[in-house]
């Protein structure tokens, strides 16, 4: 058995045949919703049952391989940010730990 591609691919492999990829992730989401609802519903049609988990099955997994694959970009985006310099927050800092202590000298 074949594994569904990431990329490049319009179809994968899987044990009944061949599955088309969604064009985008919304429009997976969409027939997600609607298998959901047709399998969910009184009147489901246990002919059609097993198909319509597999392509669920397929749907979610594509939709997780999306979500990790924009996790993957936007980290990478993110690391290759140069570092800002927002001030010496240690100076902010110290002027706390300054006023502490005056504090406790006026307590004695």
């Amino acid at each position: 058995m074949t594994s569904p591609k990431k990329t490049g691919s319009t179809k994968s492999n899987t044990s009944a045949g061949t599955q088309a990829e969604p064009k985008g992730y919304a429009e997976a989401l969409r027939e997600l919703e609607k298998i959901l609802g047709e399998i969910d519903g009184p009147a489901v049609d246990v002919d059609v049952l097993a198909s319509k988990v597999e392509r669920a099955s397929y749907l979610v997994t594509w939709c997780n391989e999306r979500i990790t694959a924009a996790q993957f970009a936007i980290d990478e985006v993110v690391a290759s940010l140069p570092d800002v310099d927002l001030g010496d927050e240690d100076e902010d800092d110290d002027e706390y730990e300054d006023e502490d202590e005056d504090e406790e000298d006026d307590d004695e």
